[in-house]
């Protein structure tokens, strides 16, 4: 059994038992109650999270605790195991295919509801589709994805176009069709689709402000601000970023405040407004912690403090301080999940960067290295564009022969 499946299937659970709420203790509990036995412990639901074992009899258990559908855990333990496979990694559309299964298994082929009335839970079918692409988005880079991103969303909008409906429950359609918006324009610039990411972003902004979520819509406009902010449009980029933080408002969770306001500071950033941009920084580990702030949306999962840690360390790279950014860096990467190979590459970029500031080359070498290793065979605009500032960043220290190695190799 290979330990790299495991370990992802064991990231897999840890994050389905974070979006029900329950720790690893109320976890084993809940199992235990459902199976009527004493026998399953908190140090059994730890061992499986990090890959230590696959569970095999807990799994219909496992799926009724967690709210998920049983083939798709099956899927997913089958694949950790081995079954599916015998050699190698997973492709992109395996990964896919246990994060988000054929329609028919949530909501059924849609012709099917053409003209019908449907009814909440068709909404909480395409809710969890919405979050099994943020989920396969972890995984799978820009280029891969973008296709069936942007599938289900025309579904998801086809949808709701096409039957009826309570208000609540059309509500509930827009907010999901408001999130696939945002993750699909996410993936789409992650593709170097800018143009279709807008489109998205701007559908998606439409769609949460009509199901009445300014939180939701705060989300889109700070993302698709994010994106003009690293293309060239940082005028922009900031004032619409300042805009999301406005239009999420003063009750916004704490942890979504946090993100908005973490993009606040990198479109200050973008401009070099090096006070505001700290000033921001302060703001958003402030919002993070304040009362409530684990009362935040579904999507808003990956928000951290050390997300957070990461956002100041590219900060401070970008305004040459590396003394700050690059322990910071080191710190949260050294536990950093590196099933999440884009996030992990990008963010050792920003190491690599502020490593050459501090007149540090050979370890800038060797963490290059790392990043060309993990992103020998990803489809993504975003690591291409920062491998190509990295290497631009080493070129002054070419007389360095690990430095020359790499240059040498990688010149085109």
């Amino acid at each position: 059994m290979s330990d790299d499946r495991r370990k992802r299937f064991g990231a897999y659970l840890a994050r389905m038992r974070r979006k029900a709420n329950k720790s690893q203790r109320q976890l084993a509990e809940m199992l235990c109650r459902i199976s009527g036995t004493a026998s399953v412990t908190r140090n059994e639901v730890s061992r499986w999270e990090r890959g230590e074992r696959v569970p095999t009899v807990w799994l219909p258990a496992l799926a009724t605790a967690l709210g998920i559908h049983l083939d798709e855990l099956e899927r997913a333990a089958e694949h950790a195991r081995g079954d599916d496979i015998q050699n190698g990694t997973p492709s992109p559309a395996e990964t896919l295919a246990i994060l988000l299964p054929d329609h028919g298994e949530h909501l059924g082929p849609l012709a099917s509801h053409v003209g019908r009335r449907i009814g909440m839970s068709t909404a909480d079918g395409l809710a969890a589709r919405a979050h099994g692409l943020r989920l396969a988005d972890d995984v799978i880079a820009g280029g891969d994805l973008i296709a069936p991103a942007f599938r289900e969303l025309n579904a998801a909008i086809r949808l709701y176009r096409e039957t009826t409906h309570t208000e609540e429950v059309g509500r509930a359609l827009l907010a999901s069709i408001a999130e696939m918006a945002q993750i699909a324009g996410w993936i789409a610039s992650d593709a170097g689709q800018h143009d279709q990411a807008e489109r998205a972003y701007r559908l998606g902004v439409s769609a949460a402000r009509e199901a009445q979520d300014s939180t939701l819509a705060g989300n889109l406009a700070g993302s698709l601000a994010y994106q003009l902010s690293n293309t060239g449009q940082e005028d922009t980029g900031l004032s619409l970023a300042q805009a999301a933080l406005e239009e999420a408002g003063p009750d916004a969770p704490g942890k979504t405040r946090a993100l908005y306001l973490d993009r606040v500071a990198w479109a200050h950033t973008k401009k070099g407004q090096n006070q505001q941009a700290m000033r921001a920084l302060g703001e958003a580990h402030e919002a993070l912690t304040e009362d409530g702030a684990d009362e935040a949306p579904t999507w808003a999962y990956w928000v951290s403090a050390e997300e957070l840690d990461v956002m100041d360390a590219r900060v401070y790279t970008e305004l040459h301080k590396p003394l700050r950014a690059v322990p910071l860096l080191q710190e949260v990467l050294s536990r950093y999940d590196a099933t999440h190979a884009r996030e992990l590459a990008l963010y050792l970029s920003w190491l690599a960067v502020a490593l050459a500031d501090a007149n540090e080359p050979e370890e800038a070498a060797n963490t290059t290295r790392r990043i060309l290793d993990l992103t020998s065979d990803l489809t993504s605009d975003r690591t291409n564009q920062r491998t190509r500032v990295v290497l631009a960043k080493l070129e002054p220290f070419r007389h360095v022969p690990e430095v020359r190695e790499i240059l040498d190799e990688h010149a085109a």
